[in-house]
């Protein structure tokens, strides 16, 4: 059961390092903070030498990496957040993953920020990253959390090229230093060598691994006395959740964990032969997405938060019934359903028949604007577009994923060589994929899942374990109403069965936007998930 996930298991927009210096440094030295006294500044890193001798040149697929050590790369900067300037230090390095004898089996990509002035041992600490599996974090990076950003069209849509970075003013760097991570074959993260790395792509070594980066950066820039906090975004927050339960057995509380865009538990996002929870959960993102693009009737738009609650009613009710019934159900039970189904979703009678009134995604984003030969998105509904190859085409094309890629993906290699310093010639996998060449299902497909015997992947006991561990650890769930990724109904549901009694489930809160997977790209939605996620900062702090 574990493998029937992984075409669906692509849930987000989701090269080795530094070059090899002269010879070896010693281990990097945390940034200078503004406000700590006792220690002396550190010098900062030269820049990597320009030619790449870690790896083997593309596209011959390297097979082994140097994990030889190279001091971060520090800058210093400021930026303008709420009418007044915040000076700030952006940390770019790699950090070692060793095995028990202490031998690097991989390194680890990432850029920490750090606002100066402020004591670093009572500044919060937010560990942040994207999912995939086998995404980079450069989207969180320069979409939402960054101070700097890629500048999109109106509501988040794609810009003409080339395309351009500005100051962003709504990253929550004011109440929270950021550490975004790339995991381990994305990005500039490698393992040491492609056999080592299967010890890292997988549910549990993926956890594992982001767990002892935390742990190493707590030591290396002694961060202990932080309250810390985990932002996790699509199977991110599968890797989140894994991690506070895994971390909580060694010590490490978190004062709060943010799932955006949340899966935690596989039975709701996979709508198998015998999983029906799923296609219950995802259609009221079917209805909101259909009012998007006018698709339902005018009744139901006029007021689509009335109309979504009628949806989730009847989704969880007599839909969930019919379902279960299965070939048991009379031919005037399933023509009432499917005239329903065709009410809420804007398809064709036809159309949910011949789906056996079970609408998967890759249907619903192929035959919502059928008639206009149109694609509709999976990241995020509001996208359309026609399918690159032609509507009849059986590969799977999501015009959300079209529009956002090249502008993040061109403005952080320009970012993260020209401002931050870190110049390689390497390239930065945006997907773990491109590792073993452009397929990257071949990647996907070899992600370790867990035993068949245990069903679905799952993360929320882990979450469960670490919140009942913890009375005070809080969790804040983000979520899209266009989201097809991730549905919100389906977070929803997962959160709603964590079987916590009343006293835990009150540290859990929600917080909803008008746009899909990455919500953030929509400028009102990036304002209003900063004021979140101050919010949620504020009511997790010790009290003095």
């Amino acid at each position: 059961m574990r493998a029937s996930v992984v075409a669906a298991a692509f849930l987000c927009l989701g090269a080795s390092g530094s070059a090899l210096a002269d010879e070896k440094e010693k281990p990097p030295q945390p940034p200078a903070q503004a406000g700590d006294r006792a220690k002396e500044p550190p010098k900062e890193a030269p820049a990597p030498r320009q030619e790449e001798q870690r790896a083997q040149p593309e596209p011959g697929r390297p097979l082994k990496w140097d994990m030889t050590e190279v001091p971060p790369v520090v800058t210093h900067h400021q930026l303008q957040s709420g009418g007044r300037a915040l000076p700030y230090t952006a940390t770019a390095g790699r950090m070692p993953i060793k095995d028990a004898a202490g031998n690097i089996e991989a390194e680890m990509f990432f850029v920490a920020y750090t606002l100066d002035g402020k004591a670093p041992g009572t500044r919060p600490l937010t560990f942040a990253f994207n999912g995939g599996p086998g995404s980079a974090s450069l989207w969180l990076h320069m979409g939402a959390l960054g101070p700097r950003k890629v500048v999109l069209a109106k509501e988040g849509f794609m810009p003409s090229s080339p395309y351009r970075l500005t100051d962003n003013p709504d990253s929550p760097l004011e109440k929270t230093d950021l550490v975004l991570v790339d995991a381990i074959g994305t990005g500039f993260s490698r393992p040491a060598d492609l056999e080592k790395g299967k010890k890292f792509w997988g549910v549990k070594g993926d956890i594992e691994a982001f767990a002892e980066f935390v742990r190493m950066y707590l030591v290396r820039y002694e961060r202990w006395s932080s309250p810390l906090y985990i932002l996790g975004e699509s199977y991110g927050t599968t890797r989140a959740a894994g991690i506070a339960g895994y971390l909580s057995d060694l010590g490490i509380s978190f004062n709060g964990i943010t799932l955006l865009s949340m899966v935690i538990d596989f039975q709701t996002l996979e709508i198998t032969k015998r999983n029906d929870l799923a296609a219950v959960l995802t259609l009221p993102s079917y209805t909101m997405i259909a009012a998007y693009h006018h698709k339902l009737a005018p009744e139901l738009s006029q007021d689509l938060g009335k109309t979504r609650a009628e949806v989730e009613r009847w989704a969880l009710t007599d839909y969930a019934l019919a379902l279960a019934k299965g070939d048991a159900l009379t031919a005037e039970e399933r023509h009432a359903v499917i005239d329903r189904l065709a009410r809420y979703t804007g398809l064709r009678k036809e159309t949910i028949d011949l789906a056996n009134l079970r609408v998967d995604v890759n249907l619903f984003t192929h035959y919502l604007l059928a008639g206009e030969k149109l694609r509709v998105g999976r990241l995020d509904g509001r996208y359309a577009g026609p399918d690159p190859g032609g509507f009849f085409d059986g590969d799977f094309y999501d015009p959300a994923h079209a529009s956002t890629l090249p502008p993040f993906a061109s403005v952080f290699n320009d970012y993260v060589r020209r401002e931050l310093g870190y110049k390689v010639d390497m390239p930065y996998y945006v997907y773990a994929g491109l590792v073993f060449g452009p397929n990257w299902r071949e990647w996907w497909n070899k992600w370790e899942w867990g035993p068949a015997s245990e069903g679905f992947p799952d993360t929320a006991s882990a979450l469960r374990a670490a919140m009942v561990k913890d009375p005070y650890l809080k969790v804040q769930v983000l979520e899209g109403y266009y989201d097809l990724a991730t549905p919100y109904f389906a977070a929803d549901y997962t959160m709603n069965h964590l079987d916590l009694a009343p006293g835990y489930r009150k540290n859990i809160s929600f917080a909803t936007y008008d746009a899909g997977h990455m919500m953030y790209v929509r400028e009102p939605d990036l304002v209003k998930m900063r004021k979140d996620l101050f919010d949620f900062i504020e009511r997790t702090l010790p009290r003095q």
